[in-house]
C-alpha cells in the first residue's frame, strides 16, 4: 500500500533503472561512434547525407546490443522483493551492477579505439582470437600506448558518468517495485527482445550504410564481438552461394595446367633458373605493403636495400596478399589455398596432414624450417607448421646473449636473421638442403628496434620500422653472402600483408598489393613480371623453377607458366572473400550475397551478376572446393 502511495506522489517506479541504463548505454556508444568518425579522418563521413545514416543505423545496432544488457537489471528488479529490505537490497545490487557497467562501457570504448587504430574495424573474430593471446595483446598495448594515460582516461570517464547518473539511479533503484506480474512481464519481454535482436538484425542495416568504412562506423563493438564469438568459422555451404560439385570441379580444372603443357608454356623469363638442388630461403616481411617499397611504386627512401636486391632479381610487380593478417599470409604461402571464410587454416582444429609447400620440398629431399622471432604458440603457428612436417624454430631457441632488442611480438629482425643463419649453417655443414620460411616481426607496433641502426629514432612510427627491417635484410644478405651455401641459394622475398585495412569497399585491391621478388645472382637474371597473381601462387612458382611437378592439391599457379594465361588474385577481409580478374572484383558475402565491383574505382556494377557471370562462377568454385577439402567433404552429395 505504501509503495502505491509513493508512486501516486510522483516517486519513480523501479523500472526507471532500465531507462537510466538505456540512456547511458546509448549516449556512450553514440559519442564513441562520433569519436571514431573524427579519429578515422575520413571527412566524407561528415557529409549531410552520410553522417545521419551512420548515426541512425548505429542506433539500430546499439539497441540490439542494449537488448542483452537490460535483462540482468530486469532480473534484479524481479528478484528483489517490494518491502523496505527488498528495496534496499535492490538499490545496492543494482548500483553495484551500474558501476560494473559504466566501467565496462568506458573500457570497451577505449579498447575499440585501440582496435580501430590497428585494424580500421569494429571488433570481429580477430578480437575473439586475441582473448586467447593476452600476453601478446596486452604487451603490445603496453609497449605501444601510455597505459597510465589510457587507464587514467578510462577511470576519469567512468567517474564522470557515475557522477551524472548515480543519484537519480539510486532513487530509481529504491523506488517501489510494482506488482510481481508486471516485473515478470518486463523481464520475459526484454529477454525475448534480446533473442529477437540477435536473429533479426544481422548485416542488413550495416550494408545499407554505404561504403564499408561507413558500415563499420555504424556498427556496435559489443554486438560485433558477441556475433563474431558465435560465427568465427562460417560453414560456406550454409551461408554462401554454392553450385553443383561437378560444375565446381570442372571450373577448377580449367584453372589448372596439365603437366605436359607446363614446360612449353614457360617463356624466356622463366628459364633463367637451372633445375638445380638449390637451398630456398623465403622471407615473409611483416606488414610491408608495396606502398612502402620504392621499386614497387611505393614511397622513396625507406627500403634502399630491398630496392637494390629487387632490381638485381626477378620482380613480380602485381602480386596481392590474400588477407590483412599475418596468419592469412602464412596460410597462403604454406598451403597455396584461397582464404576461406572465418579463421585462417592455422587457427583451426583440422590443420594437420595437409598438402603444404614445405611438404613438397620435403619430398624433394629438403628439410622444411619455419623460423620466427616470437613465441610460435601465437596464432597456433607451432601446432600448424610442426603438424605439417616443418621444424619450428622460435623465440625459445634463441639464446639471451644473441638478443639485442625484443618486443612482445619477438626479437629484433637482425637477431632473427642471425638465428636463421645459424640454423642454415648447421644444416649445410652436414650436407642438408633446406627450405627455410622466415617470418619477421619488427614492422609491427610498437615499432621499436635497436638504436643507432638507421636515421629514424626507434618507436617513432612505421616509417622507422620499415627502414629498420630493410636495414636488417641488407645485413642478413651481406652475412649470407659470406657463406659457402649462398651461391646455390634462391632467396624469396614477399610480404605477409599490407599495413592497410578496409577502404571504400570491403576488398580494395590497392590495400592488398605486396612486393615479391626472387634473388639468386648466379641463377636468376634481373627482370620484371607484370602478371597479376596472388600469394597462393608464390609456392608453386618457386617449386616449378626447381623442377618439381605440380601439386594436385594446390590452388596456386606457376606465375611464369600457366599463371600468365590466367591471371587472377584471391583476397579476403573477415567474412567477405573475393576473386579479382579482368579488372573486376567478385565479392562473396554471407547470406549468399554476391557483388561485382570495378577493381580500380570500387564502383558497384549495376548488372554485376549477369555481366560477370563467368567470374562469379570461378569465385564460387574455388572457395567452395577449398572449403570442402578443408572439411574433408569433397564428395558431399548435393
Amino acid at each position: 500500500m505504501s509503495g502505491q502511495l509513493e508512486a501516486a506522489r510522483g516517486h519513480p517506479h523501479r523500472a526507471a533503472t532500465l531507462a537510466w541504463i538505456a540512456a547511458l548505454f546509448m549516449a556512450v556508444h553514440s559519442l564513441a561512434r562520433i569519436g571514431l568518425v573524427v579519429f578515422d579522418g575520413d571527412w566524407a563521413m561528415l557529409l549531410p547525407w552520410r553522417l545521419p545514416a551512420v548515426l541512425g543505423i548505429g542506433v539500430v545496432y546499439d539497441l540490439a546490443a542494449l537488448a542483452w544488457v537490460l535483462p540482468p537489471f530486469a532480473l534484479l528488479a524481479l528478484a528483489c522483493g517490494p518491502g523496505r529490505w527488498g528495496r534496499r537490497v535492490h538499490a545496492v545490487l543494482a548500483s553495484m551492477a551500474l558501476v560494473l557497467l559504466v566501467a565496462a562501457l568506458c573500457f570497451v570504448a577505449a579498447s575499440e579505439w585501440v582496435f580501430w587504430n590497428e585494424f580500421g574495424s569494429r571488433f570481429n573474430f580477430i578480437a575473439v582470437d586475441y582473448l586467447v593471446y593476452t600476453r601478446e595483446v596486452v604487451g603490445n598495448i603496453r609497449e605501444s600506448y601510455s597505459m597510465g594515460v589510457l587507464l587514467g582516461a578510462v577511470a576519469a570517464a567512468a567517474l564522470l558518468l557515475l557522477a551524472i547518473v548515480a543519484a537519480p539511479f539510486w532513487r530509481a533503484a529504491r523506488a517501489p517495485a510494482g506488482r510481481i506480474g508486471s516485473r515478470l512481464v518486463w523481464f520475459v519481454g526484454l529477454l525475448a527482445l534480446a533473442v529477437l535482436s540477435e536473429r533479426a538484425v544481422g548485416d542488413g542495416p550495416r550494408d545499407a550504410a554505404g561504403p564499408a568504412s561507413a558500415g563499420q562506423l555504424a556498427s556496435n563493438g559489443w554486438y560485433e564481438f558477441f556475433r563474431a564469438f558465435r560465427n568465427n568459422d562460417l560453414d560456406f555451404r550454409a551461408f554462401y552461394r554454392v553450385m553443383p560439385a561437378e560444375r565446381a570441379e570442372a571450373l577448377l580444372q580449367q584453372d589448372r595446367p596439365t603437366p605436359a603443357a607446363a614446360d612449353p608454356q614457360r617463356t624466356a623469363a622463366s628459364t633463367m633458373l637451372p633445375r638445380l638442388p638449390l637451398n630456398v630461403v623465403m622471407v615473409s616481411m611483416e606488414s610491408l605493403g608495396a606502398d612502402y617499397v620504392e621499386s614497387f611504386g611505393g614511397r622513396p627512401g625507406l627500403t634502399p636495400r630491398l630496392d637494390e636486391l629487387a632490381r638485381q632479381g626477378l620482380m613480380f610487380t602485381d602480386l596481392y596478399a590474400t588477407g590483412l593478417r599475418t596468419v592469412r599470409g602464412l596460410e597462403a604461402l604454406a598451403l597455396s589455398m584461397p582464404p576461406t571464410p572465418g579463421h585462417a587454416v592455422p587457427m583451426r582444429k583440422r590443420n594437420k596432414g595437409l598438402a603444404t609447400v614445405g611438404g613438397a620440398f620435403a619430398r624433394m629431399g629438403y628439410e622444411p624450417l619455419f623460423i620466427y622471432g616470437g613465441y610460435a604458440y601465437f596464432d597456433n603457428m607451432r601446432d600448424f607448421f610442426g603438424g605439417n612436417g616443418y621444424t619450428v624454430i622460435d623465440r625459445t631457441d634463441i639464446a639471451p646473449q644473441n638478443i639485442s632488442h625484443e618486443t612482445v611480438w619477438g626479437v629484433a629482425d637482425e637477431d632473427l636473421f642471425a638465428q636463421a643463419l645459424r640454423e642454415i649453417d648447421a644444416r649445410a655443414a652436414r650436407g642438408s638442403r633446406v627450405y627455410a620460411h622466415i617470418l619477421t616481426t619488427s614492422n609491427h607496433r610498437p615499432f621499436t628496434y635497436p638504436e643507432g641502426r638507421i636515421d629514424i629514432p626507434s618507436g617513432s612510427g612505421r616509417d622507422g620500422a620499415v627502414k629498420y627491417t630493410d636495414w636488417a635484410v641488407g645485413r642478413f644478405m651481406a652475412e649470407a653472402a659470406k657463406r659457402p651455401w649462398f651461391a646455390d641459394t634462391l632467396f624469396v622475398f614477399v610480404a605477409d600483408h599490407t599495413s592497410n585495412g578496409r577502404g571504400r569497399t570491403d576488398l580494395p585491391p590497392a590495400n592488398y598489393r605486396v612486393p615479391f621478388f626472387l634473388y639468386a645472382p648466379r641463377h636468376v637474371a634481373p627482370g620484371q613480371v607484370a602478371t597479376m597473381a596472388s600469394q597462393i601462387d608464390v609456392g608453386p612458382t618457386v617449386l616449378a623453377l626447381l623442377g618439381a611437378p605440380p601439386e594436385p592439391q594446390f590452388f596456386g599457379a606457376d606465375i611464369l607458366g600457366h599463371g600468365r594465361e590466367h591471371p587472377r588474385a584471391f583476397m579476403a577481409n573477415y567474412l567477405t572473400v573475393g576473386y579479382m580478374q579482368d579488372g573486376l572484383v567478385v565479392e562473396l558475402t554471407p547470406r549468399r550475397g554476391v557483388r561485382v565491383l570495378d577493381a580500380a574505382s570500387g564502383r558497384l556494377l549495376p548488372d554485376g551478376e549477369t555481366s560477370a557471370a563467368a567470374l562469379i562462377e570461378q569465385a564460387i568454385a574455388h572457395y567452395q572446393i577449398a572449403t570442402d577439402r578443408l572439411r574433408g567433404a569433397a564428395a558431399i552429395a548435393r
